[in-house]
């Protein structure tokens, strides 16, 4: 990554400004659900990736497709977090909230650090919005709240439409363009080059060339206002971060495991086959992968979330590389036909984009509650391989591990991320093709027994064959009904029933000695022990670091690998006084952990459909030691 900045120091600073370098910076944009605050904020995120510094999102959106305006309940605010060095999550507490209305104000003020930066367009605190916002009078008006900050009320609907003036939009057109008066304020503020975003919105309108001009106008509006006006007496300059050598893109986890199954059947030299029903937050791996046409991909968006399950099992049965996703309450209807390939033991991905549950829940919002709905969510015994991804990034590796166990062992695998890591976003580096791990898939062409096909004969991974339909002399049977060992032939045989679901579970268990043994981050005993898995893995990782420099007694086990565990996790936990399970759940991982390895594991968690902060975690251990 390469800095794009070339703007002179004075030029950028103004008369009288000073300015400041700080290693890490977190700002959140928040306003109403219309207000464009997911648009600046990825823009934001574009333009500091390209800069070169390490990034770390948290888009946040209400659920409902358009809440009632001004309203608490239709907020919508984006957090980003970017750095001069490595970093692992969005922050913690708010270095400068930028706050477009009354309710955006009350519900996020609180996450503002004292002394930090509170930027407000006073236009929109009218009494109407104030009462929308619950607020009794005006909070531009309460010193004692204010206090904290650093307040810069900023007439951002007026000035607007003064920068737009003359380009024949009317009213509503004008003040659509406010997200990006705020979008340059910020980008002075903390000396971002504003020309990616340029080219962006020249390339977006460029058939609206009044709507190009508006936004561009808009944008140099606010960068000139926090350049002239006294308001603003300092602004602030991050270095680019110190990132391995590479080429680098901004990825959200939704792109990654896309271009992860992408990337997976073109090792394979297979066709890649998509089945999904749309739910949030999973629908976007859908809309990537129909864009990818070229690169043999089908995408089949289903009636129901039924149908999508059972479409996959086809396909696999096919001789496919099969992939459906959903979120928690899709995963439940999908029940059924995932015990249908897990009995038939054909391959595929089931992804899980976790949100907040039960039910509808909090369809916006992310959560972990879905592992055990994961391990046992299906009739009868039915165990399935578990893979979850820790980061944005790591989804395109950790679903091409999901993929290669499914077609080496014939099963079909669990693929778990959630609302944070599909929906965040970070800088990663574009691997070479040298750095991928090969994935091999071979059907069978002829007959495996005397003269016959026996479909369900197994080699030493207890694997079956998989023979694509229409391929001479191997016709055979499939289906839910429990089948004969070797020859697939229905049977209710109890003895035979016994061996076969034992022998299904058996070969899951054994896929320990196909993945790599655990790592620990820190020394290999002591005193805590702290175990995550999924998207708390920045924010346990980053709390355990900051004790170890403080010369604390902890290590960090992060799990991509939850069924079967890694062999070697039991040893590693009896070397440790204690351990600690944080999870965005009432304690599921711990459970598992609990009945599998007799240790009494401690839990901190967390039910708010919001991701761990580092202080949060920091506290746990320090309470633990």
């Amino acid at each position: 990554m390469s800095s794009t900045v070339d703007v002179p120091e004075a030029e950028q600073q103004g008369e009288g400004k000073k300015k400041e370098t700080v290693e890490t910076v977190v700002v959140r944009f928040c306003g109403d659900s219309g207000d464009g605050m997911q648009l600046v904020g990825t823009q934001m995120t574009n333009v500091s990736a390209v800069y070169g510094n390490d990034v770390s999102t948290l888009p946040d959106f209400p659920a409902e497709i358009r809440a009632p305006a001004g309203t608490l309940a239709g907020v919508s605010g984006y957090q980003l977090c970017f750095s001069n060095h490595d970093i692992f999550t969005p922050g913690d507490a708010v270095d400068t909230l930028v706050s477009m209305n009354p309710a955006a104000l009350k519900t996020n003020i609180a996450d503002l650090k004292r002394g930090g930066t509170l930027i407000v367009n006073e236009d929109a605190f009218d009494k109407s919005n104030v009462a929308k916002a619950t607020y009794e009078s005006n909070p531009l008006d309460d010193e004692d709240m204010l206090q904290p900050y650093r307040v810069h009320k900023v007439p951002m609907t007026r000035l607007t439409r003064d920068a737009v003036e003359g380009l024949g939009l009317s009213v509503r057109e004008a003040d659509r363009c406010k997200n990006f008066f705020a979008l340059g304020l910020i980008y002075w503020l903390y000396e971002r080059d504003a020309t990616p975003t340029e080219e962006w919105v020249k390339a977006k309108f460029a058939k609206k060339p009044e709507i190009q001009e508006a936004n561009l106008r808009a944008l140099r509006a606010g960068y000139n206002f926090g350049f002239s006006t006294e308001s603003f007496t300092v602004h602030y300059h991050v270095e680019p971060a110190q990132l391995p050598p590479g080429k680098y893109r901004k990825l959200t986890g939704n792109e990654a495991t896309a271009l992860g199954l992408i990337t997976a059947a073109k090792l394979a030299d297979r066709g890649l086959f998509y089945a999904g029903y749309p739910i949030t937050p999973a629908s976007d791996i859908l809309h990537e992968l129909s864009a990818h046409k070229n690169f043999s991909v089908k995408t089949f968006q289903a009636e129901d979330e039924i149908a999508a399950m059972s479409a996959a099992v086809g396909a696999a049965y096919a001789g496919q590389l099969s992939v459906t996703a959903s979120s928690g309450p899709g995963i439940c209807l999908k029940g059924e036909a995932m015990g249908l390939g897990m009995i038939t033991e054909l391959p595929m991905i089931i992804v899980n984009v976790q949100r907040g549950g039960p039910s509808t829940g909090l369809p916006t919002k992310t959560e972990q509650a879905d592992l055990l709905l994961s391990m046992f969510g299906r009739n009868g015994e039915s165990p399935l391989p578990i893979v979850a991804a820790q980061s944005p990034g790591d989804c395109f590796h950790a679903v091409q591990d999901a993929m290669n166990i499914a077609v080496n062992f014939m099963v079909p695998v669990v693929f778990l991320t959630d609302g944070y890591i599909a929906n965040g976003a970070e800088p990663w580096r574009i691997p070479t093709q040298e750095e991928l791990k090969p994935i091999e898939v071979t059907h069978q062409t002829e007959a495996n027994g005397d003269g016959e096909y026996l479909p369900y004969k197994r080699d030493e991974k207890l694997s079956r064959p998989w023979a694509v339909p229409g391929t001479p002399g191997l016709e055979h049977r499939v289906g839910g009904i429990e089948k004969a060992d070797v020859t697939g032939h229905v049977s209710y045989d109890p003895d035979n029933h016994e061996y076969m679901v034992k022998l299904r579970a058996r070969k899951v268990a054994e896929i320990e000695n196909f993945i790599p043994d655990q790592e620990v981050d820190g020394p290999d005993s002591g005193d805590v022990l702290v175990i995550s898995w999924g998207g708390t893995y920045g924010a346990v990782r980053t709390a355990a670091r900051e004790l170890q420099s403080a010369g604390k007694s902890v290590s960090h086990a992060h799990l991509r690998f939850l069924n079967p565990f890694p062999k070697n996790l039991g040893d590693i936990i009896s070397r440790f006084k204690q351990v600690l399970v944080p999870e965005l759940n009432m304690g599921q991982l711990r459970m598992l952990l609990r009945d599998r390895y007799l240790v009494d594991a401690k839990g901190l968690n967390k039910i708010k459909g919001k991701p761990f902060l580092v202080s949060e975690v920091v506290e746990a251990i320090e309470k633990m030691l």
